[in-house]
């Protein structure tokens, strides 16, 4: 009698794959701004801005390499993102955010809010601070900047100008990375038009202005 059991046929193994991580991440930049009284409490600008998203890129490229440029260093207020029709209609104009060398439509006035530069002359009013709760997966840069009384020196005494045009009747605001060259020659990376607001010599006017960096991913094991 043969026993057929003696040589079975090999059966295939089947093999399982080893897990890999599926990691597709991005990075989510959103800005707000708000724009108040700092006195009275009353708000003037509450709303969320426009990103340089090249630049922004760049910038933060730049400091993960930790190579001491691009990152947040003034804050630039201007008068040029709206005009005002005869029947009083303000038309805004889009955020100036296409390309490298975007601007503000008119820059008339700039702060430096990098607290940790000699240039800065009231470090505890222009500042950045940074805000993070543990396990999430995104964080805040809070930047502030405070228009004091006599700031701009040749600001008109009250708030009732009837001139948009005025040179501190701001519409306009954005965030610009630092330039070794000087002032106002590093990149813009932010940029918000609002309604018309007048720094004036009557009143302090502090600007909190957020960026969220968030990380985007669907990473599993």
């Amino acid at each position: 009698m043969i026993n057929n059991n003696m040589n079975p046929t090999p059966q295939p193994v089947q093999e399982t794959p080893a897990k890999v991580p599926d990691e597709k991440s991005g990075m989510s930049v959103q800005g707000h701004i708000k724009i108040f009284d700092p006195k009275s409490g009353e708000v003037f600008v509450n709303k969320r801005n426009a990103i340089h998203y090249e630049n922004i890129s760049e910038a933060m490229a730049y400091s993960l390499a930790n190579k001491g440029a691009a990152f947040i260093s003034e804050m630039h207020f201007g008068n040029g993102g709206t005009t005002i029709d005869p029947t009083g209609v303000i038309n805004y104009l889009p955020p100036n955010v296409k390309t490298q060398n975007s601007d503000l439509y008119n820059p008339t006035y700039y702060k430096i809010v990098d607290d940790s530069s000699s240039a800065n002359m009231a470090p505890l009013n222009n500042k950045m601070t940074i805000a993070h709760v543990p396990g999430t997966v995104y964080t805040d840069i809070i930047v502030t900047c405070l228009l004091d009384y006599g700031e701009p020196a040749d600001q008109l005494p009250f708030d009732n100008s009837q001139n948009t045009d005025q040179a501190y009747v701001f519409d306009e605001l954005g965030l610009k990375g630092y330039n070794s060259a000087g002032p106002g020659l590093g990149k813009l990376l932010t940029h918000v038009i609002f309604h018309p607001v007048q720094k004036s010599l009557n009143r302090q006017i502090q600007i909190d202005y957020t960026v969220r960096v968030q990380t985007i991913t669907n990473l599993t094991s």
